[in-house]
């Protein structure tokens, strides 16, 4: 075996280097700079404990009033169970560091989830956490999963929420994650008080008809993930398409106004948008699967169009806007290629330029805000001569990420009130929309569901 040769210049260099360094840490500012940093564990792994100490206690002595509260509650269902040949179940879920635990609840009712709340009390789950779930659901493979086992699992926790709402866009290990990432006590106590109203708007729904029809209008029903897919599959096509959104709002103005009707129902992709279609799906029971709104809709659609190279041309807004929207667009997803932008304030003798501009753009996607009923009627007038392979409706969704207008926060809304905070922005001009249009919007649904006798 032929001897190894080494350089001798190069092990001397070795060495010094690893003198050097040997030097640099037991000198007394190495020495200060390992103890500080021990010192920085010590204290996280104690502002920990006083924490996870903390919500614990906070725990037991909630779960222990509700318990105790619910009583006679929870023994009229103990009862009503067994004389249903059920009773208390146990099933094994993954609790804290992966510890394995029975959660405990009724076999049939509305209620059947109240015994976990003794889980809560033995300190097996927490008022709030992650879902818990059962130890064949999660896979030692998948990385990100674990994390929500770093904490314990909750009674009410961010992805039901955000489901009820119909808003649950990704995936139930990234909400999971994000929790993990950012609890607190005044972050739970906030899902805590979420999970009220959330608890009114129904069960979130991912099994639903392809299309449901509500007040005439012929809605999708798919989720913002199927809705992206949609959208880039005819954008690499060469026929042309029309993708709108539809709220309360619109579907009141799609009563009154006859052509934009017409537009709707001729449009090769209808979106159901908002919390009130939500609920016009739960009292007509046809379920609408999702809140596929153009403001959520926008940051995903860019991930997508970037990494597919497809162009997107901005039309509309006030002169200004459209430009920085472009902007926002360059700096949050570069390489994402703006085709072009020119705000909506023009005059009719300029529209064949605008059209030519966006036709020579290349663009094969075409936002367009001006307003509903407007932006509609102009797609569907233009369709062909703009160039664009897929046009659709935007409304005010420029405004938002302009910044011109402020977005509700992500817990406004997880409780469906976003229009709250819209009409406290713009008293004057969402007044009449949301609580006369609003209220016109729910009785007109409740006379469908009178007519039709509640049939699906």
């Amino acid at each position: 075996m032929p001897a190894i040769k080494t350089d001798p210049e190069q092990d001397l260099r070795n060495k010094a280097v690893l003198i050097e360094e040997m030097e640099r840490q037991f000198s007394p500012s190495g020495l200060r700079q390992r103890r500080f940093r021990r010192s920085q564990s010590l204290f996280w792994l104690a502002w920990v404990n006083i924490l996870n100490g903390g919500k614990r206690s906070f725990d037991f002595a909630i779960s222990s009033m509700l318990l105790l509260a619910c009583s006679p509650l929870f023994v009229s269902l103990y009862c009503f169970n067994l004389l249903r040949r059920g009773g208390v179940v146990r099933s094994p879920r993954l609790g804290r560091w992966g510890a394995v635990f029975q959660e405990y609840s009724f076999s049939v009712g509305v209620l059947r989830q109240l015994p976990t709340l003794v889980n809560v009390w033995k300190g097996d789950m927490s008022l709030v956490g992650p879902r818990p779930v059962a130890p064949t659901d999660v896979s030692s493979a998948e990385r990100l999963a674990w994390k929500r086992l770093n904490t314990r699992p909750g009674f009410l926790c961010l992805w039901w929420i955000r489901s009820r709402a119909n808003i649950a866009y990704g995936s139930e290990v990234d909400a999971d994650a994000e929790y993990v990432d950012s609890q607190s006590f005044l972050g739970d106590l906030g899902i805590a008080l979420r999970a009220i109203p959330a608890a009114l708007y129904g069960q979130g729904v991912t099994l639903a008809p392809d299309r449901v029809d509500l007040l005439g209008i012929t809605i999708h029903n798919v989720t913002m993930d199927e809705a992206i897919e949609e959208i880039v599959i005819r954008a690499r096509g060469s026929v042309c398409s029309q993708v709108c959104f539809v709220n309360a709002d619109c579907a009141n103005i799609a009563w009154d106004d006859a052509e934009y009707g017409a537009v709707l129902k001729k449009s090769d992709l209808v979106l159901a948008d908002g919390i009130g279609m939500k609920l016009a799906g739960k009292l007509l029971n046809r379920n609408i699967r999702q809140n596929v709104n153009g403001t959520d809709l926008l940051p995903r659609l860019c991930e997508v169009l970037r990494a597919e190279q497809l162009g997107v041309y901005l039309l509309g807004g006030r002169p200004g806007i459209a430009a920085d929207v472009a902007q926002w667009m360059a700096t949050n997803y570069p390489g994402l290629s703006v085709s072009g932008h020119h705000h909506g304030y023009f005059l009719a003798q300029e529209m064949p330029e605008i059209l030519a501009e966006v036709r020579r753009s290349g663009a094969k996607i075409l936002l367009v805000a001006f307003g509903v009923p407007r932006q509609e009627l102009w797609i569907s007038r233009h369709l062909e001569e703009t160039g664009a392979v897929v046009s659709m409706g935007v409304g005010g969704l420029f405004d938002f990420y302009s910044g011109r207008v402020p977005r509700a926060a992500a817990w406004i809304r997880e409780i469906g009130m976003e229009w709250c905070y819209r009409f406290v922005q713009e008293p004057r001009r969402m007044w009449r929309r949301y609580f006369v249009g609003n209220v016109v919007f729910l009785a007109r649904v409740v006379r469908e569901r009178c007519e039709t006798g509640n049939l699906p």
